[in-house]
């Protein structure tokens, strides 16, 4: 951005405002002009010449003065989402091991994928027993993106065809806990208030660690054998798409902390911890992300460094980011918010560009079952409600609205639609807002409700309020 200081924005009353600027050379700026003004044509100035010319009484032609600041577009919320979206446009992903098998990049990252599974000594290759009918495989393709938008690397990923299991002959249990979101906010603030440290760690193919306890066999993956082969895969461990792989990863995690005298919680069974004579460590794993805390320190490097013996682990460091939710640390506290999420959302909605409104649904808006046409394809309408109930973990101020939204989703109607789009307007302004967990807060747990009468137009029932701070902490 060039300033013109010493020139008079009006050069004369009677002359109009010229509708073309001049750029200036790439070879006489250091920085690059990356934003223009819509409705004016933009000129590339000509390089100076080596010998200063004479000065003239033209001001548009004089050389300004130009600020050495570099001008930078702020970071606090990480890359841009839509210029992360049109590089992934850019990017081929293959959709079969035919296509992918032309390129050398998904050559390369299949490859990898083969020789991480034989490096887990993830199956044996025997001869096909008779009377077994080999369930198959496919390879599933995707790209992982950097922070700032660059490609990282790409991904290929074998998954069996668990649709071909059968119940009690190849497969039994297939529910694995998952942490509470409850629990993770009680978490976050018993650590904030005592000022503890909040570790973050992640699990590498975490489904491929579980160890199976049935007979299982598949057909070679594509790509094993360079010709068409009568042997089969007997399975060792579990591998992506399996029924029971959640099951066999969480309950190998879960054996390997109790062998490190870990105690599992009754009351949340994704919760782990442990009470030393110096004080305590709590860990908690939803899927494959790992969360770390206490205040025995000299436990938790110890705890890490057993984690990375037993798994393919890599230490993410701080939390920053976990299950969509990120967080801002401060000297008084930490900022829980979805702000990345919310973006992703408006942009689903086709929102990014739209006004934003104060309040997240209109003052005594009552909504019915038949209220207006049926839209025609409700399935953007439950994507939506779907996706807005997850962005009430850090959004109470949204709870009453979803709540109103999400009891249309069997037949919504375009009434309920337009309310969908108001509380994204107001997203769209809002973004930012988030949970805040202080430093230094007392942990006194405080309840409270509140209730309307017969407030509900559909079934006449009283709709109820409730929330649980623990200190200053909302946790519920």
């Amino acid at each position: 951005m060039i300033f013109f200081e010493n020139q008079y924005f009006f050069q004369s009353r009677g002359n109009s405002i010229s509708s073309s600027a001049l750029l200036p050379s790439f070879d006489d700026v250091s920085t690059t002009v990356n934003r223009f003004k819509p409705g004016i044509v933009y000129q590339r100035r000509q390089p100076l010449p080596l010998s200063t010319p004479e000065p003239t009484s033209d001001p548009v032609l004089q050389e300004p003065r130009r600020s050495t600041r570099v001008s930078q577009p702020p970071d606090r919320y990480g890359f841009s989402h839509s210029a992360l979206q049109a590089n992934i446009n850019t990017i081929f992903v293959p959709k079969s091991y035919s296509e992918a098998s032309t390129q050398e990049c998904w050559q390369q990252a299949m490859q990898d994928e083969l020789q991480a599974l034989q490096d887990n000594h993830t199956w044996d290759i025997i001869p096909c027993p008779s009377g077994v009918k080999p369930i198959g495989c496919k390879w599933v393709y995707t790209i992982k993106m950097g922070a700032d938008g660059s490609l990282d690397r790409y991904k290929a990923r074998l998954v069996a065809l668990g649709n071909r299991q059968q119940y009690g002959l190849d497969y039994e249990e297939t529910f694995a806990p998952m942490a509470k979101m409850t629990t993770v906010r009680i978490v976050m603030a018993i650590a904030i208030s005592k000022g503890w440290s909040l570790r973050q760690m992640d699990v590498k193919n975490a489904f491929l660690h579980g160890d199976l306890q049935e007979e299982l066999y598949m057909t070679p993956p594509p790509g094993l054998f360079s010709s068409s082969s009568t042997e089969v895969c007997h399975l060792k461990r579990s591998l992506y798409g399996l029924k029971q792989a959640p099951w066999a990863w969480f309950e190998k995690f879960r054996t390997t902390l109790l062998d490190f005298t870990f105690t599992q919680s009754q009351y949340d069974y994704s919760l782990f911890f442990r009470k030393t004579d110096i004080g305590i460590v709590l860990l908690l794993v939803y899927v494959d992300d790992i969360v770390i805390t206490g205040s025995d320190s000299q436990l938790i490097e110890q705890l890490q460094q057993q984690l990375k013996s037993s798994f393919h682990m890599k230490d993410l460091g701080p939390l920053q980011y976990f299950l969509g939710l990120e967080a801002q640390h401060c000297p008084i506290g930490i900022l829980l918010h979805q702000h990345k999420y919310t973006q992703e959302l408006l942009s689903l909605a086709g929102l990014s560009d739209a006004n934003s409104v104060l309040t997240p649904i209109e003052v005594n808006l009552k909504l019915h079952h038949k209220n207006g046409d049926l839209l025609p394809d409700p399935s953007m309408y439950r994507q939506l409600v779907g996706s807005l109930n997850y962005l009430t973990i850090t959004r109470p101020d949204i709870s009453f609205a979803v709540q109103q939204v999400s009891q249309f989703m069997q037949a919504p109607c375009q009434t309920h639609l337009v309310a969908v789009r108001r509380l994204l307007q107001y997203l769209k302004g809002t973004s930012g807002h988030g949970l805040f967990f202080s430093s230094g807060t007392s942990l006194q747990l405080e309840a409270y409700s509140d209730v309307d009468w017969a407030g509900c137009p559909n079934t006449r029932h009283s709709v109820s309020g409730w929330c649980m701070f623990l200190g200053s902490s909302l946790i519920s």
